[in-house]
C-alpha cells in the first residue's frame, strides 16, 4: 500500500476512488467500472505530473525521506554481485548504520560503502536510522584503505540525516572519526564515486562524499544541517523548516549550480519510491558512466582532481 506524503493527499483521494471502483467490480462481476476507473487514473497521472514538476525544497526533503524509497541495501542487492560484507572497525564495535564490503559491479571488483536506514521498525532501530557512530566511520576508513591497497574503485551510497549526536558517540570521538574519514577520501589513489540516494546530512555525509564524482538523485537533498535543525537555531522555531529549506539551497538542482554535485540522476515521475526498479537502474547507469570517466586517470591525477574539486567549491556560485 502506497504511503502518501502530506502534499499528495489530493492524489491519494483520486487513486483511492479508482481502487474502490475496481474492488467493487471484483465483488460484483456485472458492474462495468473500467471506463470510470481509467478516467480517474488519467486524472491521477496528470495531477502527479503537476505536483512533481516544481517541488519546493521542503517537499523535496519529504520525498528524499520517504520510507519506501530504495535504500543502500536495495541498491547493493540489485546492482552488485558477489557482495561480501565486511564488519567492524577493529577497535570498538560493528556499526549497523554503515554497511560495506567487496563486490563486483558489471563484473569489475569494487568496494561499496553506504549508510543504511532500515525498512521497518525493527531494522530502523538496529540501523539507528542511518545515523552512524564513530565506529561506522572508522570501518569506512578501514575499507577505503583496503580498496586503495588492492586498487579497487570505491563507490559510496549516501543516505543519512547526519552522524549520531549521542553522548557515547561524542565520547568515542565522533568529530575526529568524521574528519579522518573525510581525510581518507582525499588520500585514496583509486576512483571514488559517491551517490546521494536520499538525505545527505552534514559531516556524516561529507565523510563518504568527498569524491571524484558526486551524483545526486533528482529529489535527494544535501546540506550542512536539516531544515528543522536550522530553523530551531535561527528562528528558535522548528516549524519554520520550509523557510530554512529554501535558504539552505539543499536540492540537487541548487547544488549543481554551486558546483557541489557533478550529475543529477533523473527519478521516475513521483519519486524513486513509485518505481524502485527504474530508479535503481538509473543509478547503475550513472555509476557505470562515472567509472568509465575515471578509469584512465592515474592515482596522482585522481587525488589532484579530487582535492581541486573541493578547494574550488563555492567559486562557481560566487562567480554567478
Amino acid at each position: 500500500m502506497t504511503q502518501y506524503l502530506n502534499f499528495e493527499k489530493p492524489l491519494a483521494e483520486i487513486e483511492g476512488k479508482a481502487e474502490e471502483l475496481r474492488a467493487m467490480a471484483r465483488q460484483n462481476e456485472e458492474m462495468d467500472v473500467e471506463q470510470e476507473a481509467k478516467a480517474l487514473d488519467k486524472k491521477a497521472s496528470d495531477l502527479l505530473v503537476e505536483l512533481y514538476k516544481s517541488l519546493t525544497p521542503w517537499r523535496k526533503c519529504q520525498v528524499a525521506r520517504h520510507p519506501e524509497r530504495p535504500h543502500c541495501q536495495d541498491y547493493i542487492s540489485a546492482l552488485f554481485t558477489e557482495f561480501t560484507p565486511l564488519a567492524g572497525d577493529r577497535n570498538f564495535a560493528e556499526d549497523d548504520a554503515v554497511m560495506g564490503g567487496l563486490a563486483r559491479f558489471n563484473d569489475q571488483p569494487v568496494m561499496v560503502i553506504g549508510h543504511e536506514k532500515g525498512n521497518d521498525t525493527k531494522s530502523r532501530i538496529e540501523r539507528n536510522f542511518g545515523m552512524a557512530r564513530p565506529e561506522g566511520y572508522r570501518k569506512a576508513i578501514r575499507l577505503m584503505e583496503m580498496a586503495d591497497k588492492f586498487g579497487l574503485p570505491i563507490i559510496t551510497l549516501v543516505d543519512t540525516p547526519g552522524a549520531y549526536p549521542g553522548k557515547g558517540a561524542e565520547e568515542r570521538g565522533q568529530s575526529e572519526a568524521i574528519a579522518r574519514s573525510t581525510e581518507k577520501c582525499l588520500q585514496v589513489r583509486v576512483p571514488l564515486i559517491s551517490v546521494v540516494i536520499g538525505e545527505g546530512g552534514s559531516g556524516g555525509a561529507v565523510a563518504f562524499a568527498t569524491a571524484n564524482r558526486v551524483a545526486m538523485l533528482e529529489h535527494s537533498v544535501y546540506s550542512v544541517i536539516s531544515p528543522e535543525g536550522c530553523a530551531s537555531i535561527l528562528w528558535k522555531d522548528a516549524e519554520k523548516m520550509r523557510e530554512a529549506a529554501e535558504a539552505l539551497r539543499l536540492t540537487a538542482q541548487d547544488l549543481a549550480q554551486l558546483g557541489v554535485n557533478d550529475r543529477i540522476i533523473r527519478e521516475p515521475m513521483g519519486g524513486a519510491h513509485r518505481d524502485r526498479d527504474a530508479a535503481i537502474k538509473s543509478v547503475g547507469a550513472a555509476i557505470s558512466e562515472m567509472l568509465a570517466e575515471l578509469a584512465k586517470l592515474s592515482g596522482d591525477k585522481l587525488v589532484q582532481q579530487r582535492r581541486k574539486k573541493f578547494l574550488d567549491l563555492g567559486s562557481k556560485g560566487l562567480a554567478a
